[in-house]
């Protein structure tokens, strides 16, 4: 079986389960948005020359973690390889359940009143799976990429990309995969190819919903992440 063929259950199982993410969506984002106000005050209160740099990982369930602890989502156990190599860099999880390249469009200005320093973007699923013209992700995907090098231009930005099952037809899938590939050489960001490479499709590594990666799922994840996120955070710290 490849890789594709195995998305079809997995997406399908989605459908029957996106509800119920979005009803945790109002409780998550008052949680979500109380870690970033605390963390980036942590932040703000450090010594300009011990200045611990910010991490936003944005993004929807995926990054959310949703149904596991927060401390099991992969922006945490990020954290964990982050601090074992001393680097100056604190995790932020603006993950929230449900949400779709336009609501992510409208819920960045808040989260830009404090400073990033590298920016990770993950969304988009949700919008493919409702069937949302690509195009359309790709401009809402676009301009908050935009808004972040507005208010920090210094800011590293790496975009997670994602893919959708070949059952939305071929045309379809294809757009949308090439959403993000166009994006990353548009906009200039790093990219992570497939965020769930390795964990769609398993069985194993997923929740009983079919799509919530279970914990060894979102180390996983973590993997696919950490390959791009540290050369950069290497390079910073060199720099």
């Amino acid at each position: 079986m490849n890789n594709k063929s195995k998305y079809i259950p997995l997406f399908l199982a989605f459908f029957l389960t996106l509800s119920g993410c979005e009803q945790a969506t109002t409780t998550e984002q008052v949680a979500t948005e109380q870690q970033v106000q605390n963390d980036t005050t942590t932040t703000a209160q450090t010594p300009k020359n011990e200045r611990t740099k910010t991490i936003v990982f944005f993004g929807n369930s995926l990054t959310a973690g949703y149904g596991l602890e927060p401390d099991q989502a992969f922006p945490a156990l990020l954290q964990e390889r982050i601090d074992s190599l001393g680097l100056p860099y604190k995790a932020v999880n603006a993950g929230l359940s449900g949400e779709t390249s336009a609501g992510g469009k409208s819920r960045i200005d808040w989260l830009l009143k404090q400073p990033i320093d590298v920016f990770v973007l993950e969304l988009g699923a949700n919008d493919g799976l409702r069937g949302i013209d690509p195009a359309s992700t790709y401009d809402n995907l676009g301009t908050i990429i935009d808004k972040v090098r507005e208010q920090n231009p210094e800011a590293e930005i790496i975009l997670a990309g994602m893919q959708m099952p070949p059952s939305m037809g071929q045309r379809f899938t294809k757009e949308f995969e090439q959403v993000y590939t166009r994006l990353a050489k548009d906009k200039d960001v790093a990219l992570i190819p497939f965020l769930l490479e390795g964990v769609a499709g398993e069985q194993a590594l997923n929740q009983g919903d079919g799509i919530h990666p279970t914990i060894e799922g979102q180390r996983i994840l973590a993997d696919n992440v950490w390959t791009v996120l540290e050369p950069i955070l290497v390079a910073n710290r060199a720099s």
